[in-house]
């Protein structure tokens, strides 16, 4: 017997600065609801969900942006999708930012997504690792994309947890794009890796790429899903949203690194596959078996090297 999960990336349109808390999750029971109607088991909801996406502006005093965060998950907010969850036996993984107050009393903002199995308990809560953008302002910019300022880089790495009948992991955004990424929860056996993002079309630091975003979004998703036997649902927050086009194009990949479905508009959508996880092993015991075939006596730059060292 195969063991199949139904899993629906639901892609979100905009949420502008206005929107509240309430109003955002009520869209997100909306596409839990027509998920489940369409069979999904698991819903992924993409990074940031519960807010516009604040890094886009910069505050000099970052005590300013404490009401973009979540201190606890869930909260009064978002009681009501985990309670709806629940009701309908489906889980769901959400992306927001965090607050949380450490051991020494010093605050930690985070980029992070939960994972919530069908009876609503929580799997695991992922930090995102790869932090892009810039530290400081840049008041030349059309927008800021801020990140590095706003959130800190985890320091855990990537987990992969039991859960869902599977082995699953999570990424968010632009830990999409560092093969690093996959290949470290391929190496624990991952079977479904769960992705959220915001991607701005336009990229300031070179124009170049913005027709490329699309191609460049399904490049290292369909990439890492095939060098590592894995499906990976990748789910945008799309649209205009405080005048920034951000991409759409939310896909689920199959292990095999085809697309099996994808979002063809930029607002609220649902897309659903039913994902084989003993697909995985075709390409985990064949041509990308690590136990026979993988040489980490050579691949020591990737641990013990950040930047590029040139041959002389």
């Amino acid at each position: 017997m195969s063991r199949h999960l139904t899993v629906a990336a639901a892609q979100m349109g905009p949420v502008q600065r206005e929107h509240t808390r309430e109003q955002v999750v009520a869209r997100l029971i909306a596409m839990l609801r027509r998920a489940h109607s369409m069979g999904a088991e698991l819903v992924v909801f993409p990074e940031l969900a519960l807010t516009t996406f604040f890094p886009r502006w910069f505050v000099d005093d970052i005590s300013e942006a404490d009401h973009w965060y979540e201190r606890s998950m869930p909260n009064a907010a978002t009681q009501p999708l985990f309670d709806e969850a629940r009701r309908l036996g489906v889980g769901f993984c959400l992306g927001y930012a965090h607050l949380e107050e450490g051991a020494d009393g010093d605050l930690h903002r985070w980029n992070v997504q939960t994972l919530v199995e069908r009876d609503g308990s929580v799997v695991a809560t992922y930090k995102k690792t790869h932090i892009p953008g810039h530290e400081h302002h840049e008041p030349d910019r059309p927008f800021q994309h801020a990140e590095r300022y706003y959130f800190e880089p985890s320091p855990e790495g990537f987990g992969v947890w039991r859960a869902f009948g599977g082995i699953i992991g999570m990424m968010i955004c632009n830990d999409r794009r560092w093969p690093e990424t996959y290949r470290e929860m391929g190496l624990q056996g991952v079977e479904l890796i769960l992705c959220g993002y915001n991607t701005p079309v336009h990229y300031v630091p070179d124009p170049s790429q913005d027709i490329l975003q699309g191609f460049h979004n399904a490049l290292v998703m369909q990439a890492g899903a095939y060098q590592n036997g894995t499906w990976v649902v990748g789910v945008a927050k799309g649209g205009v949203e405080e005048g920034v086009d951000s991409l759409g194009q939310s896909i689920i990949v199959a292990p095999s690194g085809q697309i099996v479905a994808q979002a063809l508009t930029t607002d609220d959508e649902v897309i659903v596959a039913r994902c084989d996880l003993d697909w995985c092993a075709r390409y985990k015991d064949t041509v990308f078996d690590f136990e026979r075939y993988r040489r980490p006596e050579v691949y020591g730059r990737i641990t013990g090297q950040r930047g590029a060292v040139l041959p002389r």
